[in-house]
């Protein structure tokens, strides 16, 4: 469980129009380095809580293999999409639950419990 829900005040310059995790280093938003160290573990199911502009998370996520691989679109009746290269990052599941804007971590935590599946989980705050 990722929390990416705070307002990054201590970033005001760079989190006044998108949220911390999107925060690009590299080319890539700190959320998916993030998320690179968990996999390199072992670790690749997610639940990112989301708050402040967590709209932008998802639409990262929703967009990620459209825009990391070369695609082909066949519109009309048969809509589909073919994705010609697999990231390694295929293997992640990421959950992205709205957690709300003001809430507090120990509430974030308990609206994702139906998301844990163990009694031994991870919690990333940042």
């Amino acid at each position: 469980m990722i929390l990416c829900g705070g307002k990054g005040t201590r970033l005001r310059e760079e989190t006044e129009y998108r949220p911390k995790p999107m925060v690009d280093v590299g080319g890539r938003p700190i959320l998916w380095h993030i998320m690179k160290i968990y996999a390199h573990h072992g670790f690749a199911n997610f639940v990112l809580c989301l708050g402040y502009r967590g709209n932008m998370i998802k639409e990262y996520f929703l967009n990620y293999d459209a825009m990391s691989n070369d695609v082909t679109i066949s519109l009309g009746n048969r809509q589909q999409i073919t994705y010609h290269s697999a990231t390694p990052e295929q293997n992640f599941n990421v959950t992205l639950a709205d957690t709300g804007l003001e809430t507090m971590t120990g509430s974030r935590v308990k609206q994702i419990e139906n998301y844990i599946d163990s009694d031994l989980f991870m919690v990333h705050v940042w």
